[in-house]
């Protein structure tokens, strides 16, 4: 199940999203439904149209089921297939 806690595991697509921090600062504040993502970029629906966002270099806040989490996008900079059979493998290394 889709929680705040596991959300990199999952599939971003349908959930809501803020950039809270981007190495470019004309992208920070932009927030709408994801729509898209590929391995490096997600697709957000926006009151002003589609923007297309670079994962890395910025901060994602997502909301899931009422609860918050900011996600770095360089960790979530895989496809999305292949992000959580990445991220399971890293967590049983730690």
């Amino acid at each position: 199940m889709r929680s705040a806690r596991n959300l990199e595991l999952h599939e971003l697509i349908g959930l809501e999203c803020e950039v809270v921090d981007s190495t470019n600062p004309l992208q920070i504040g932009i927030w709408g439904v994801v729509i898209d993502e590929t391995k490096n970029t997600l697709v957000f629906e926006t009151p002003r149209g589609r923007k297309m966002l670079q994962k890395k270099g910025a901060k994602f806040k997502f909301n899931v089921n009422g609860d918050t989490r900011i996600i770095i996008g360089d960790r979530i900079a895989y496809r999305p297939h292949e992000r959580t059979k990445k991220l399971i493998w890293r967590r049983r290394k730690w």
